[in-house]
């Protein structure tokens, strides 16, 4: 696998994960000061279990990423059988 930023000419393709930074800082860090790195860090982390395991995306079908995976697989286990 080769990660790439976005493809040439396609200002859209990094979207998504700029919309994902901008929740992130808004939801959770403009305006705050932190005591130290791995307080910041802990927050981050809580947040983004919060946003894949809770948060209902409407891009989804109002569940959340992580139970949108799991039906994903369990439908491609279906499939295969």
């Amino acid at each position: 696998m080769r990660s790439s930023m976005s493809r040439k000419g396609d200002c859209w393709d990094n979207a998504p994960t700029e919309s994902l930074w901008g929740r992130l800082k808004v939801g959770k860090l403009y305006g705050r000061k932190f005591a130290t790195r791995r307080q910041a860090m802990d927050e981050v982390i809580a947040w983004l279990t919060f946003y894949n395991h809770r948060r209902l995306h409407s891009s989804l079908g109002y569940v959340s990423p992580m139970q949108f995976e799991k039906s994903w697989h369990a439908a491609q286990l279906k499939n295969a059988a």
